[in-house]
């Protein structure tokens, strides 16, 4: 237990009211959160820390917190989750996502991962379920972006599907209420969809003013599945491994402080208006209050004006922060290969 997990459970006097937070309703009729608490300490914040933003964030008024197996705090955030829940907070008000990664794809893995992640979390269900990765390739933690499992394989349409199936299996048991991918493209979408029981409430990506993936947005949109984005700020502290000479800085473009100088505001809360008033959700990650207490004040009131909102959208430089290399299953590939980028499947 954390020195704040020891404490009580106290709603912070100056925080929002979560109803006054955006939401949406997804193609299953849940309700969603446009904004949740990203849980991924990115290998220089310690699970204990993680899991004391976690109840920071739910004293403010935060009621989603994305998870997922890989970020190995899990534990700890369901020591986190029990003070919240202790402390008043109906568990129908939390919105907790989770993700089996990428080793757990094997026939019965999904589901044995699904109930790992409940037991760390203490739940007795979860609101949403995401495959991380739609590559079966496992890396160990802090490896080098060059590192290659020797094990690693291509996309395999039928694989993903038997690993999808076992998604819906999930629901049908009533552990996950909803479904969902991440890091998907619109051709490998194109192959899942027709083959689904259940359609993907809710896809997860990267996306930000450089990174705004126009095309699989309205895809997307267009097919009912709600995009949540991750990295919204342009991730400024994703771990150096990930960081290339050609990567932006998105709080540093001049239309985003412009933008914030005309409202008063600091540009990450101008890239979070822009990306809820587009019709993300968004995740990201923070363990000082005063980030929580910006971040949600920030969808609460003074909304950017159309023509902000069609300045950011000119900003996009499609610059891929989280390129996947460790993912490849050749060595002679190159990280494009992951993304389908001229629309077909590489193998």
């Amino acid at each position: 237990m954390t020195e704040k997990n020891n404490h009580d459970f106290t709603i912070d006097a100056e925080g929002i009211d979560p109803n006054a937070v955006p939401s949406y309703t997804l193609n299953n009729g849940v309700r969603i959160p446009s904004i949740g608490l990203g849980t991924f300490g990115s290998d220089h914040v310690t699970a204990e820390t993680v899991a004391d933003a976690v109840i920071g964030a739910a004293e403010y008024g935060y009621r989603m917190f994305d998870c997922a197996s890989v970020y190995c705090n899990e534990k700890e955030i369901g020591q986190a989750l029990q003070v919240i829940l202790n402390g008043g907070v109906p568990r129908e008000e939390l919105f907790i996502t989770s993700k089996v990664w990428n080793n757990m794809h094997g026939n019965g893995q999904v589901i044995e991962s699904c109930k790992q992640s409940l037991q760390d979390l203490q739940l007795d269900y979860l609101d949403l379920f995401l495959v991380h990765w739609p590559f079966p390739n496992s890396h160990p933690p802090g490896c080098s972006v060059d590192s290659l499992n020797p094990e690693a394989k291509p996309y395999i349409h039928q694989d993903y599907m038997q690993t999808w199936d076992q998604m819906q299996q999930l629901v049908t048991m009533g552990l996950v209420r909803s479904i969902g991918t991440s890091n998907m493209t619109i051709a490998k979408l194109e192959l899942m969809l027709p083959d689904c029981s259940i359609k993907p409430a809710v896809n997860e990506m990267e996306n930000h003013p450089h990174f705004q993936q126009p095309e699989l947005f309205d895809y997307l949109i267009k097919h009912s599945i709600r995009p949540v984005g991750f990295c919204p700020l342009g991730s400024p502290g994703r771990p150096e491994r990930d960081r290339t000479p050609d990567d932006s800085v998105d709080m540093e473009d001049p239309v985003i402080v412009q933008v914030a100088q005309a409202h008063g505001i600091h540009p990450a809360a101008v890239c979070l208006k822009w990306a809820v008033q587009r019709g993300l959700i968004v995740i990201p990650f923070s363990a000082k209050k005063r980030n929580f207490a910006s971040n949600l004040a920030c969808l609460t009131s003074d909304p950017l004006t159309d023509e902000e909102m069609g300045r950011i959208a000119g900003i996009d430089k499609k610059c891929r922060l989280v390129k996947g290399q460790v993912f490849r299953w050749r060595e002679d590939q190159n990280w494009e290969d992951l993304w389908d980028e001229d629309g077909t499947i590489a193998n």
